[in-house]
C-alpha cells in the first residue's frame, strides 16, 4: 500500500498526487514511468514520473481525469492508500551534454518534460521550453518549468496566454533560425508529436518522442503496448517510452490509441450511475464528452 501524501487540483480535469514510495523514488529517472492500481479491481494505469524525491522517498504522478479509473483516483485525498504502484519502469532518458536542446510539451506532456528538462539544464545545456495548451486554463507549473529552462515560450489554440499558436509554429521557427540544435524532445497528445516530428524532419533534427500506448503488465511480456519503429515490433514499456520519432509509424499509434473508445465510454457511463447518488460535476461529463469525441475522430 502507498499513502497519498498530498493531492492539488492544477486544472479543471487535471489532478497531481504526491505519493510515498520510497524505493521508486529512490531509482527513478527522468523519462521513467510508474503503474498503479487504485485497489485490487481496478485497472493497470501507466503514468510518467513527473518528479521524484528520492530524501523524502516522494514520486509525483500528474493525470487527465478522461476515463472511470481516473475519475475514481481522482477521488481519493490525502492521506488515503493507493493498492500498487509499480516502478520505475521503462529506459531513463539519455542525459548528457548535447549543446542546445528543445523540449516541446502539449496538455498534461508538461508534466514528464520537466525531470528532463530539470536533468539536462543541470548538465549543462541551452534549454529552450515549449509549452502548449487548448487554453491558459488549462497551463500548469509555469514558473516550475521556467526554473529548469533558458528560455520559456508558451502557447495556446486561443491566445488567452502568450502566442496564438500551435506548437509547431515556434519549433519551426527555432529550427529555421539555430541550426546547432542538437536535439529535439516532444511529449503530448500523439498527434501533436507526430506534427512535431514532421516539423523537425526537413532539418534533419533528432527528435524523440514519449510513447503513451495502452499497456498491461509493463514487463513486455502481454504486447499490448507494441508500436512500430523504423518497421519494427518494438515494446513501449521495455524498448521506451522514448523513440525516434522520425522512425515511429504514426498510423499504428493513432490507430491504436482508439482501440477501446467504446469500452471506455461504457465504463465511465456505468461508474456515473453507480455514484448518481454522489454528486458528479457536470464539468467533468462535459470533458468526458470532449475526450471521447476526439479519440473518435
Amino acid at each position: 500500500m502507498y499513502k497519498i501524501i498530498d493531492k492539488q487540483i492544477l486544472t479543471e480535469n487535471t489532478d497531481l498526487m504526491v505519493i510515498e514510495a520510497p524505493n521508486i523514488a529512490r531509482k527513478a529517472r527522468p523519462g521513467q514511468f510508474i503503474i498503479f492500481r487504485k485497489d485490487e479491481y481496478s485497472e493497470r494505469i501507466p503514468l510518467t514520473i513527473a518528479d521524484y524525491d528520492a530524501e523524502k522517498g516522494t514520486i509525483t504522478i500528474i493525470f487527465q481525469k478522461v476515463g472511470m479509473s481516473t475519475h475514481e483516483l481522482a477521488a481519493m485525498e490525502t492521506g488515503e492508500m493507493v493498492r500498487n504502484v509499480v516502478g520505475p519502469l521503462g529506459k531513463a532518458s539519455e542525459i548528457k551534454l548535447y549543446g542546445e536542446v528543445v523540449l516541446v510539451a502539449g496538455g498534461v506532456g508538461i508534466a514528464p518534460v520537466f525531470p528532463i528538462a530539470r536533468a539536462l539544464h543541470e548538465a549543462g545545456n541551452r534549454v529552450t521550453l515549449i509549452l502548449g495548451a487548448r487554453s491558459e486554463t488549462l497551463l500548469f507549473w509555469e514558473e516550475k518549468m521556467a526554473s529548469v529552462c533558458d528560455e520559456l515560450i508558451i502557447c495556446t489554440d486561443d491566445g488567452s496566454k502568450g502566442q496564438k499558436a500551435l506548437v509547431t509554429q515556434p519549433l519551426r521557427e527555432i529550427l529555421q533560425s539555430r541550426p546547432q540544435i542538437a536535439m529535439v524532445w516532444a511529449i503530448g497528445p500523439a498527434i501533436m508529436m507526430k506534427f512535431c516530428c514532421e516539423t523537425a524532419r526537413p532539418f534533419n533534427t533528432p527528435i524523440l518522442v514519449s510513447l503513451n500506448s495502452v499497456m498491461v503488465d509493463g514487463t513486455g511480456m502481454c504486447g499490448a503496448c507494441r508500436v512500430e519503429v523504423g518497421g519494427e515490433t518494438r515494446f513501449v514499456c521495455v524498448d521506451g517510452p522514448e523513440f525516434d520519432g522520425l522512425l515511429v509509424n504514426w498510423d499504428v499509434v493513432l490507430a491504436r490509441k482508439k482501440i477501446f473508445v467504446n469500452e471506455e465510454k461504457q465504463a465511465m457511463t456505468a461508474w456515473m450511475h453507480e455514484h448518481e447518488d454522489q454528486h458528479v460535476c457536470n464539468l467533468d461529463k462535459a470533458l468526458l464528452k470532449q475526450e471521447i469525441s476526439r479519440e473518435a475522430i
